[in-house]
């Protein structure tokens, strides 16, 4: 009985001993995970110009080690300095703090080229930890480049010199992921702002996005803020901020060209000394710069020729599918969901064919699209629902669904199934025995029981036996009636035939109606403070409007040409005026902090009464 005791105890004792080892071990595996270890650097310097090279700790740590085969590349010229801070962040009434410590190295380029920079090591509690990974770029050295090169992320706000303001310390151009594609395969767009390290930009005057004509366009968000990060281009540093992200789906074969498009940026630039009190303040001056990107050309090539199942996707796609239910009575509603999802152009494609027994009912599908557009391209999934009743029992088969679609990356097309399904149907209860037709829809389906005529109560008309109406003055007056108003229909007819075969004339007509509609969804958006929203309604109904008034397509309309046609007709010079101030202060708005509602107000009322105005003198 002893022994059978200290068993038991020795088997708990040892239950427990793992217990405690397995929560030590969560715990030190808690705290390895807790600590953060970080190396940061610009990720391009200048051949000559010294950078800092850093290390950031969440906790105390010892005997810091530098990368392996730093000193091969660069020369360290002097470190480690190092530095504490503390935050401190109170969330739902629950205070806490960190403690970070930082190791800061000055360092210089010993030689031109791309340099991996391994990672550096450090003991925290006797726990080696590692940092990240780096790449540096390392450049010719640039003639007046006297900035530091600590990691900034945003042009200097006080240089020390100016800069020329010429297309090589300035510029815009849009960044493409791919230049030879095929028809509907996704490109990814990138307009950005390229400025010299030494070139202060105060703000923006004018933007002028680039149109992607000939392309279904798909935008990235990017935050509104822009953020300039340091990017090697043609062998020179810029401080490169992202302005727009786009991604396009060419819709037509050959080169399609994306035109030009201009921005003006408000630069700030020092004041060279006139007086002794000069060389003891600074003084600056804001000039305006315009900047204009060169024309980006795309070679689309055409696709194969199209499968049977093609329904238009371009990318790469999977499909699945369910059915609500396999035993069915008959007219019960049944539903087939396929769900197409992968990276592509999903918005583009067609809904596949879903091939039924004769004696089913069916309805139209039912498509839906959830997609989320990112660096990546566009990805999701379109989600079909097929509709129809079985309206005699038996059992049926349900074919697969084919889909066959274009992968880019195989440069074949490639076709996915769905599974069939066997579908048992029983008669039901109530079923009537009606023939059916397979061509009717929904929209039939609601017009049954009309053509039934029920007998009329009251009191008829009757009318004397052998006396008609046939030959009476009256119908002879309405027969003479009724052709004078054949006459007057056929030519009123034929005037608005030839109204509608002009569409220049017909868009002229709508044009006050649209943007009329267009400005109330501005008063909306102003309502709910949605700022960006606002402006881009507002100039929509603008470029809108005068591009059917003047008869010019939206793609070649631009302000230039827009006055001269408008001066053309005798517009009044104060109303193009009030015009170009809307259009400036919307452009502005959109790619700067805004006056508040109260400036939105105003701007709309401006807006409707210069587009009443341009109504009233356009039609002089």
């Amino acid at each position: 009985m002893n022994k059978n005791n200290n068993f038991v105890g020795f088997d708990t004792m040892m239950k427990k001993l793992v217990i405690y080892i397995f929560l030590f071990c969560a715990a030190v595996a808690a705290r390895a995970e807790q600590t953060r270890f970080t190396m940061s650097a610009p990720s391009a310097v200048e051949m000559g110009q010294q950078f800092r090279l850093s290390f950031q700790l969440n906790e105390r740590g010892t005997n810091l080690q530098l990368p392996p085969g730093l000193s091969d590349n660069f020369q360290i010229l002097m470190g480690p300095s190092t530095g504490q801070s503390t935050s401190i962040q109170t969330i739902n009434g629950k205070t806490t703090s960190e403690v970070t410590f930082s190791y800061t190295y000055i360092l210089r380029a010993k030689a031109e080229g791309t340099f991996e920079i391994r990672p550096g090591s450090i003991e925290v509690n006797g726990k080696v930890f590692e940092s990240n990974k780096l790449s540096i770029q390392v450049v010719k050295a640039q003639a007046q480049s006297n900035q530091s090169q600590g990691g900034a992320t945003q042009p200097q706000q006080g240089a020390s010199q100016n800069v020329e303001l010429d297309k090589d310390n300035l510029f815009v151009r849009v960044d493409l992921s791919k230049r030879n594609v095929y028809r509907g395969e996704q490109i990814i767009a990138t307009v950005k702002l390229y400025v010299n390290p030494n070139v202060p930009v105060h703000g923006f005057d004018e933007v002028n996005l680039p149109t992607y004509e000939g392309f279904y366009t798909q935008d990235i968000d990017i935050p509104q803020q822009i953020n300039f990060t340091r990017e090697v281009y043609n062998d020179k540093i810029y401080q490169v901020g992202t302005l727009k992200k786009t991604i396009l789906f060419p819709q037509q074969n050959g080169r399609l060209t994306i035109e030009p498009f201009s921005m003006a940026l408000l630069i700030r630039e020092r004041v060279k000394a006139r007086s002794f009190f000069d060389d003891f303040f600074d003084n600056y001056r804001t000039v305006r710069a315009r900047v204009t990107s060169d024309a980006v050309s795309v070679n689309v090539k055409d696709l194969p020729s199209e499968p049977a199942n093609f329904m238009g996707g371009v990318g790469n796609f999977n499909v699945s599918s369910e059915i609500s239910s396999t035993n069915v009575t008959t007219n019960d509603a049944v539903t087939l969901t396929m769900k197409i999802s992968g990276n592509g152009n999903i918005r583009l494609v067609r809904s596949p064919e879903l091939e039924l027994p004769s004696d089913f009912e069916v309805y139209d599908p039912r498509a839906t699209d959830n997609v989320q557009a990112n660096d990546n391209g566009v990805s999701g999934n379109k989600t079909i629902e097929y509709l129809f009743q079985p309206r005699f029992e038996g059992d049926y088969e349900i074919p697969p669904i084919r889909f066959a679609y274009f992968n880019p990356a195989t440069g074949k097309y490639e076709t996915k199934s769905t599974q069939a399904y066997t579908l048992h149907v029983e008669k039901g209860t109530e079923e009537q025995s009606t023939t059916v037709i397979s061509s009717r829809r929904k929209e039939d389906l609601q017009l049954i029981g009309q053509d039934i005529r029920f007998i009329k109560s009251g009191k008829p008309m009757l009318q004397v036996k052998g006396h008609t109406f046939y030959g009476s003055t009256i119908f002879y007056l309405i027969y003479l009636i009724s052709a004078v108003l054949f006459v007057v229909l056929y030519f009123v007819y034929r005037k608005k035939a030839r109204e509608n075969a002009n569409i220049a004339l017909v868009r002229n007509k709508k044009a006050n109606r649209v943007a009329v509609k267009r400005l109330k969804a501005a008063a909306a958006y102003m309502k709910q403070n949605n700022n960006e929203a606002f402006h881009e309604a507002i100039l929509k109904a603008f470029w809108g409007y005068l591009s059917d008034k003047l008869g010019i397509p939206v793609a070649d309309l631009n302000r230039e040409n827009a006055v001269a046609k408008l001066q053309d007709r005798n517009v009044a010079e104060e109303v193009i005026k009030d015009f170009e101030e809307v259009v400036d202060q919307c452009e502005f708005a959109r790619y700067a902090p805004a006056g508040g509602s109260e400036a939105r107000h105003d701007l709309y009322k401006k807006a409707e009464t210069t587009m009443s105005r341009f109504e009233k003198q356009i039609k002089r």
